[in-house]
């Protein structure tokens, strides 16, 4: 019965061991899932729908080919930004035909935007199709000069939420929602690749192939062991039999020579300690088989989250719900926009390039920029603005909106630890601009910023008039001027807090005084402010309060009251102006960047200046 059962365990250990093996050979399943597309026409744009993307689950990996064969360009963002970027310029999209599982190609031109860009009619296989015209030689020259027409170039856009250029573009990862749509392109003026392929991994994992294998080592172990078990008993079983009574016994046969082997072949183990070692050794080699078969995670079942590798998905932060507007930026991309805006700054306060700075800056940030540069150009030991620095972001909220301008607000920590946190203001006017510097103040040392929304969801705008705060947004640089005139004197002070309040120190209604009170008989000093022509930026705080950036300027005018007299411009000044001395008068304007917390209206907190940054931006000789 052991002989049979052993037999029984044998063959079904191969075949559990021949149907595991076969699940990773001959019956393994594919590694991946491709679809690919070739779009005619040339266009110059290609936009990808992001249903084509999540066609299957797992990490996209996407390749273009084809095309001018020289710059490419693929970018991915929100399905709406891309849309409003392309703006007036035709492009092809691609969508998923769920019936088929295929590709669709769709032609989009600037009539179709208004409908989201969904283009009026879909084909598999676009083909041209001759019109009638009157004027044939007027209409092919009028296509030819749209032709050669250069289009915008979507790359170093900020608006992509991850880009990729050149040779990075041919094979690309990610990992994104429905939401998203990609960007294929060349410059915007040469054909865009047009053949794209995009595959998805597959789960390879085949969970009943360990356990067949593992099973299959295990029962032929039992079916051995039924087998040795059985050959023991059977020899166990012709042993000695009693002597009894019966008819005449056989002759004995003659003995043969006992052999005796050699020490070399006694060094062999004999008996029953042989035995039991040679049954081990074939338990050990299974065992180790068995070790090396679970080696592999894909022959066990495993939890769906790790069945398929897949990269770490880039999402946008999108709030689920339908009425609340998206963060204009993404924590990742706001990062490298401040790279890129370090990266510029830096190359233009080296060079003292105002051009070069202009990509960058606006407002007047870029005013009192462009001022110091000249400066600095005739007077070299002036030192420069404060470095914008590329991060690490202490701080960053972006405006919730879907719609142009926007506004993100962030705090860059200084490369130098002697340097005060940069505080930033970032505006982008159109979708195809890239965000610019409107407002960059240097917090004060116990400056508190209130609690803000996450970057996830973001903040809205607050009106310039709006009555929800203790103060208007457009209306604070008026009353701060105000107390800078006559300190605690003016009917503001009392809504601002003086404590941590350097600059009021600086340029304050003490300093003015001592400024009168030093000047000389021959000459006369006044002091006029005037609210920036920038209008300010209000965001909300948590706590239905906001941080208003707002600007402006206040102009000393130095007048000779006296025939025969002259008044001195002062250094900085004559480096701006150009005139040391001047028998009329000079009138030199310094710029204020200012950054308020301002908390709601009826609260009991007091609006407290958070950062600012202050330098001359004009000087000039009274005629």
């Amino acid at each position: 019965m052991r002989f049979v059962l052993a037999i029984v365990a044998f063959v079904v250990a191969a075949v559990m061991i021949a149907v595991g093996i076969a699940q990773r050979t001959v019956f393994a399943p594919p590694s991946q899932v491709a679809v690919s597309t070739t779009v005619s026409g040339d266009p110059r744009y290609i936009v990808i729908d992001g249903t084509v993307l999540n066609a299957h689950p797992g990490q996209q990996t996407m390749s273009v080919t084809g095309g001018s064969g020289g710059k490419q360009v693929v970018a991915y963002g929100r399905t709406a930004d891309v849309t409003a970027w392309l703006g007036d310029q035709d492009y092809t999209r691609l969508t998923l035909n769920t019936a088929n599982g295929t590709i669709t190609t769709k032609k989009v031109t600037p009539s179709d935007q208004g409908d989201g860009g969904s283009g009026s009619t879909s084909t598999a296989t676009p083909a041209p199709t001759a019109t009638p015209s009157a004027t044939p030689s007027a209409s092919a020259d009028t296509s030819a000069k749209a032709a050669v027409t250069p289009g915008p170039n979507p790359a170093g856009s900020d608006l992509w939420l991850e880009e990729f250029d050149g040779d990075d573009a041919k094979l690309t990862r990610m990992n994104v929602p429905d939401s998203i749509s990609v960007i294929v392109a060349a410059d915007g003026t040469q054909p865009a690749p047009n053949t794209v392929r995009v595959v998805w991994p597959l789960d390879t994992s085949t969970p009943w192939a360990g356990p067949l294998i593992v099973g299959g080592l295990g029962l032929l172990v039992v079916g051995l062991a039924l087998y040795l078990w059985g050959l023991y008993s059977l020899r166990k079983s012709r042993g000695p039999r009693r002597k009894g009574g019966g008819g005449p016994k056989m002759p004995k046969l003659p003995k043969a020579p006992r052999y005796k082997p050699s020490k070399a072949i006694e060094a062999t183990p004999k008996g029953r300690r042989s035995t039991r070692r040679a049954l081990i050794a074939v338990p050990v080699v299974l065992v180790g088989a068995l070790g090396l078969t679970g080696c592999t995670s894909e022959f066990w079942s495993q939890s769906s989250a790790s069945a398929v590798p897949t990269a770490s998905p880039i999402t946008t932060d999108l709030p689920k719900a339908k009425d609340v507007m998206p963060p204009s930026v993404t924590v990742p991309q706001l990062e490298r926009i401040m790279k890129r805006i370090s990266a510029t700054t830096t190359q233009a306060d080296a060079k003292r390039d105002a051009t070069l700075l202009a990509t960058r800056f606006s407002g007047p940030a870029l005013e009192l920029r462009k001022a110091n540069y000249t400066i600095r150009t005739n007077k070299s030991d002036v030192p420069a603005l404060p470095a914008i620095s590329a991060g690490p972001l202490a701080v960053s909220l972006p405006q919730s909106t879907d719609t142009w301008p926007r506004v993100v607000m962030t705090v860059v920590k200084p490369a130098q630890t002697t340097q005060a946190p940069i505080a930033l203001t970032l505006v982008q006017q159109t979708a195809r601009s890239n965000y610019q510097v409107s407002y960059a103040v240097s917090l004060e040392p116990k400056a508190k910023v209130p609690d803000l929304a996450p970057a996830s969801i973001g903040a809205a705008v607050v009106p310039p008039d709006s009555k929800l705060l203790k103060l208007a947004p457009n209306q604070v640089a008026a009353a701060y001027a105000d107390i800078l005139v006559n300190g605690d004197k003016s009917k503001y002070a009392p809504d601002f807090e003086a404590t941590g309040d350097t600059l009021r120190g600086v340029v304050g209604q003490a300093y003015k005084a001592k400024a009168l009170a030093n000047l000389e008989k021959t000459a006369s000093l006044k002091f006029s402010h005037a609210v920036g022509s920038t209008p300010p930026t209000a965001m909300a705080t948590n706590d239905s309060g906001a941080i208003v950036w707002t600007s402006l300027t206040e102009t000393e005018s130095l007048r000779v009251v006296e025939a025969g007299a002259e008044v001195g411009a002062g250094p900085t000044s004559a480096a701006l102006s150009g005139v040391t001395m001047s028998k009329t008068g000079i009138d030199t304007t310094y710029g204020y960047q200012l950054a308020f917390y301002v908390p709601k209206a009826g609260s009991d907190s007091k609006i407290t200046l958070l950062g600012f940054a202050q330098g001359l931006v004009a000087a000039k000789e009274v005629k």
